[in-house]
């Protein structure tokens, strides 16, 4: 999450407030300077009871550019009002009891942690950066996420009911410009058939020989386990980090790796061999945290030959010629000769599974979503037509052998009811869902206390209403 729109989710959704409380509007000290830390801080602005400190502000606009997100206008009113709307959609999730998953958000704030420790080198560079120490950084990040989590849950609960009907959809569409249709890309739809060779005995026992080895050397107090992760593993996202794979759930591993992982202590040495989807692992488990679990592992894959790959690639191209002639359809070619667990029983239909994609969880995919090796197999294909059999490489990252059928094709075009009547539906729908969130933020401004700095007033609001009647 493509980066620029998750930060703007970050900064319209939720913003870190302090849960720090003062009386901005009730006497003259109020606009005196209280000491945070080592700050000189103050109350920019009062929503109910809850106060905006101009730390907070100055704090999200450092975490705006350190990922260098694109965010028009003036950050000292946009920051402030959209941290004053999250207040208000907190105040009422509190009135109507809305929690989150704090074993979710954990999760999500290590993971955004762990990238961003990377993008800049290190915790010490990252605690300078935002001059507060490692702890403090995970707990606002735990606040921001949460906070985030909490507002997103009211915003669904306020419009849970709002639907849209097809006249509404036709006024919609009728409202937008010519020249301001949304411009629909070019959109496609594979089948596949995926052979996996087979891989030698002898391979095996190397690969395992070789985990072994390192096991042995880890125990014995000869190599340090993230040592060895660095040289030799094959998972390129942890190998950098010394194989740490970082807090993850149960559910979010493979059974059969998850069983072994939670069983054992923290500070065991290692692992015994794990096997999983045809690749091998040994672990060191890091530390534990409920039902989260942090661990370094060593990766390693078989190798294919390329005889083997030879073998099920002819085999593949026997299988495209008995379709092509009529003898078998692709569907049953599928079920006879496929050993890809994720598409046989859908035909071959490969399911888009970018969670950046607006077309995750169906069956299309943009041209830019698939992968590098299936595009360019299907660059010249027409609807219904094969490509010639050839080597890709598994989301594991094992050799197989693939046949792909365009199954069909929507060429890039302005967005039209007859082709495009889900996706009208959708943005007509979101407008309509915006209108009742904004007609639920104004109603909230005319019954909540609001006091604003005299330095902030004369921003560009986007409620504007927030000192009227006040």
């Amino acid at each position: 999450m493509a980066k620029t729109n998750s930060y703007l989710v970050f900064l319209f959704l939720g913003i870190f407030f302090s849960s720090a409380c003062s009386c901005f509007a009730q006497s003259s000290n109020a606009q005196k300077p209280i000491t945070k830390g080592k700050v000189v801080d103050r109350i920019i602005w009062l929503v109910g009871d809850e106060p905006i400190l101009f730390s907070d502000v100055e704090y999200q606009k450092m975490r705006l550019q350190s990922e260098n997100a694109n965010i028009h206008g003036d950050l000292n009113c946009i920051i402030p009002e959209q941290m004053a709307v999250q207040m208000l959609f907190l105040a009422q999730a509190e009135i109507d009891s809305l929690t989150v998953d704090e074993s979710m958000i954990n999760r999500q704030v290590d993971g955004y942690l762990k990238n961003l420790v990377t993008q800049v080198g290190s915790k010490e560079k990252l605690e300078e950066y935002f001059g507060k120490s490692y702890s403090q950084i995970v707990d606002d990040q735990k606040r921001i996420f949460k906070n985030n989590a909490i507002a997103g849950n009211m915003r669904d609960n306020i419009v849970k009911d709002v639907t849209v009907s097809p006249s509404e959809i036709r006024k919609y569409f009728s409202s937008i410009p010519t020249d301001s249709l949304p411009y629909i890309n070019t959109k496609v739809e594979v089948q596949v058939i995926v052979r996996k060779p087979e891989v030698r005995l002898a391979e095996i026992d190397r690969i395992k020989s070789r985990l072994r080895e390192y096991s042995e050397e880890i125990n014995s107090g000869k190599s340090s386990f993230s040592t060895l992760a660095r040289l030799y593993s094959e998972d390129k996202r942890t190998a950098i980090n010394g194989g740490e794979y970082g807090f993850v759930s149960r559910s979010t591993l493979e059974p059969e790796f998850a069983r072994v992982v939670f069983n054992m202590s923290t500070g065991q040495k290692v692992s015994p061999i794990i096997e999983t989807q045809e690749v091998y692992h040994i672990v060191q488990v890091i530390e534990k945290r409920g039902e989260l679990i942090n661990f370094r592992h060593i990766l390693l894959r078989p190798r294919v030959t390329a005889e083997a790959l030879e073998v099920e690639k002819s085999r593949l191209d026997s299988v495209a010629m008995k379709i092509n002639s009529g003898t078998i359809s692709f569907d049953e070619a599928v079920e006879r000769y496929s050993t890809d667990d994720n598409t046989i029983n859908n035909h071959g239909l490969m399911v888009n599974k970018d969670y950046n994609s607006s077309l995750v969880g169906s069956s299309e995919f943009l041209l830019d979503e698939l992968p590098q090796d299936i595009s360019r197999a299907i660059a010249t294909l027409k609807t219904g037509e094969l490509s010639q059999a050839f080597i890709s490489y598994s989301d594991n990252g094992t050799q197989q052998v693939m046949l792909v059928k365009l199954y069909s094709r929507s060429e890039a075009h302005r967005a039209n009811l007859q082709q495009d009547f889900q996706t009208i539906k959708e943005l007509a729908l979101a407008e309509k869902k915006q209108k009742t969130i904004d007609e639920w933020i104004r109603d909230k401004q005319k019954t909540t206390f609001v006091e604003i700095a005299p330095e902030y007033r004369n921003c560009n609001f986007h409620y504007p209403n927030w000192l009227t009647n006040k």
